[in-house]
This record gives structure tokens, C-alpha cells and sequence, in this order.
């Protein structure tokens, strides 16, 4: 057994099939197929079944992979470190976002941030934030940023980094153009557009709502997945909905878009920073939590 064995092992799990392990990792089918065999020699057991042409895990597979993922990381953490004490380290920092930080608010804090470390090679993964989480939770990303609700545990550190609030938006020409203020039983007539069930937005405004005793009430009227998408429908005249006020500042400022108040009622939302507890931080991530505490 060696680590490349490993490597290829979570590769194929982690992508559902030989031949896109293979692309990834430009090299043949045939050599991601012999660097798992060789591992199942190791181990004594198939660790992929096929199933109605399917590849499939089978339970000593499933087994293996959290510690085949530890090991590779914990690989990558240890020549890290010691290229670090002798100095021949090429920095990089691997950041996950969720979708509102990482389109509206993130790119001009890493604008910022690249001035000052301009040798750091700087990635950047955009997903909703369960998926974010996940990714840090695999060691795909060095930290998370996201909105909505974080679990704290002994193996993740959180850090709220900066507030949002979430406004109501309508069409220019909507019956409401001239109201600064509406109150919260106006909802019920409307149409609502959201985000998809598990985007953070929509998760904070539900569990308001419902607090309220309002969200059974509401037609939620249409589920779309991006926030431009969501603009463009309410642009149009197709619903309201509720955005992070980041995503629609321009659109508020040439009045493609107006917003309306609700009275005895504000969203705001923290924003966390996530990072998982471990032996080993790289300097990239202490120098760009350095750069996130002095804004």
C-alpha cells in the first residue's frame, strides 16, 4: 500500500466513478483501476462493488475511507509544515463561500487581501452552505465562510466576521411603489419568491416568519436558484422576495428594484467564519485571519 493508492481511493469515492477519478487525475482507467486492486490486496477485501453498472462502495470501503482521507491530509499537513520551517513553501489558501458572500461580498475582500500577500495563490469554492461545510468537514477547503446556522463542535472554530441584513424587494411598479412600510399581513396576498429550502437566506426569513405565526399563510409562489434569478423574476413583476441587501444594492440604487419596509419587523444575519480545529495552520490562513480581524 502506498499513499497514491489512497489518494486514488478517496478520489473514485468521492467522485462516483473510475473514469472521472482518471480525468482528474490525468491518467488512464486502467491505472486508477490497478492502484485499487492493489489496495484491496492490502486490505483482503473489495472495497467497490458494481451494482447494475453502477460502482458502488461496499461497507469495508465505507470504513476505510475517513481514515484514507485523514491520512492523505494529514500527509499534505506535514510537508506543508516542513516546507514552511525551510522555506520553500508556495502559499496557497483555499477558501469555501456560500453564495451570497462569495458573488456580492467576498471578491473585493480578497482584492483587498491579494495586495497584501500577493505570493498567495488564492482559490475560491462557491456552493450553498451545507454543501461549504461539507467541504471543509472533507478538508477540500482551508476555511468556510457562510451565512445561516452553524452547529458548533469540539472539531470546527466560529467566528462571526460581519452582520447582513435581509430587505423585502418589489417590482418598480408594484402596488407598493409608494409605501415606505408595510405591515406584516400585506405578505399574505402576495406572491413570494424564494431560494432554494436549504440556502441560508430562506432558512433565517422562514424561521421568522413562523415565529410570527404568518409562514403557513404566505403563496409561496416560485423556488428559483440563484439570486440573480430571483432579481430578474421580481424585476419583472412575477412576486416579491426577501434578498440580502448586498445582492440588490445596485439594483435599489438605479431603481431597477424597489424595497419596503415591515413595520416592527428587521433581518439581520450574522455571517460566520468556520475553520476546523487542528494541529497545523497554514500561514496563508493565519495571515488572511489576521487580514479578516482588521476590517
Amino acid at each position: 500500500m502506498n499513499i497514491e493508492s489512497l489518494k486514488m481511493f478517496c478520489l473514485v469515492v468521492d467522485e462516483g466513478t473510475i473514469s472521472q477519478a482518471a480525468r482528474l487525475a490525468f491518467v488512464s482507467q486502467p491505472a486508477v483501476t490497478r492502484q485499487i486492486h492493489q489496495l484491496e490486496d492490502c486490505y483482503g477485501t473489495l472495497l467497490f462493488n458494481r451494482v447494475d453498472g453502477k460502482l458502488k462502495v461496499t461497507e469495508a470501503g465505507k470504513a476505510l475511507y475517513p481514515y484514507a482521507k485523514a491520512m492523505v491530509y494529514d500527509l499534505a499537513l506535514s510537508l506543508e509544515a516542513v516546507k514552511q520551517v525551510i522555506g520553500e513553501t508556495n502559499e496557497s489558501l483555499k477558501i469555501g463561500a456560500s453564495l451570497t458572500i462569495g458573488e456580492y461580498i467576498l471578491p473585493s475582500i480578497l482584492g483587498n487581501f491579494k495586495k497584501i500577500a500577493q505570493n498567495t495563490r488564492v482559490s475560491l469554492m462557491i456552493k450553498n452552505t451545507p454543501s461549504i461545510l461539507e467541504a471543509l468537514s472533507n478538508d477540500e477547503i482551508d476555511l468556510a465562510l457562510v451565512e445561516g446556522v452553524v452547529e458548533t463542535n469540539k472539531n470546527v472554530r466560529v467566528e462571526k466576521f460581519a452582520e447582513d441584513e435581509l430587505v423585502l424587494v418589489h417590482s418598480v411598479d408594484h402596488p407598493w411603489k409608494d409605501k415606505q412600510e408595510i405591515g406584516l399581513e400585506e405578505l399574505v396576498s402576495e406572491r413570494m419568491i424564494w431560494r432554494e429550502t436549504n440556502s441560508g437566506t430562506r432558512t433565517i426569513v422562514e424561521n421568522v416568519l413562523e415565529e410570527k405565526g404568518i409562514l403557513h399563510r404566505l403563496d409561496s409562489y416560485m423556488e428559483l436558484g440563484t439570486t440573480q434569478a430571483i432579481k430578474s423574476a421580481i424585476e419583472a413583476g412575477l412576486g416579491i422576495g426577501f434578498l440580502s441587501k448586498s445582492t440588490v444594492q445596485r439594483e435599489l440604487e438605479l431603481q431597477f428594484l424597489k424595497e419596503v419596509k415591515i413595520k416592527g419587523l428587521q433581518l439581520k444575519r450574522d455571517l460566520w467564519l468556520v475553520e476546523k480545529s487542528q494541529r497545523f495552520s497554514k500561514n496563508s490562513v493565519i495571515r488572511f485571519l489576521d487580514f479578516m480581524k482588521s476590517l
